[in-house]
């Protein structure tokens, strides 16, 4: 499949583990914006693609937690 050759193609780039990719996929992103955000030699101040995801995923489950821990509990009817 074309797919699973665009995300190989995305993990040998980025070097992404297998853990990063699930990561990526969950938060919706395509092999094609992975490799965009390779970061340039001159970029030096930008994060690896591997610890962008990371970081990424983190910020989605603290959020995910923050929102669950502030829900209302239900008035019983």
């Amino acid at each position: 499949m074309k797919n699973d050759a665009d995300w190989g193609k995305a993990a040998k780039l980025c070097r992404l583990s297998q853990e990063e990719l699930r990561m990526a996929r969950e938060l919706g992103f395509k092999p094609k914006s992975l490799i965009k955000n390779i970061p340039n030699p001159s970029q030096r101040w930008k994060a690896s693609v591997a610890d962008w995801v990371r970081g990424l995923y983190e910020k989605k489950l603290r959020k995910a937690a923050r929102t669950k821990r502030m829900k209302p509990p239900l008035a019983a009817a």
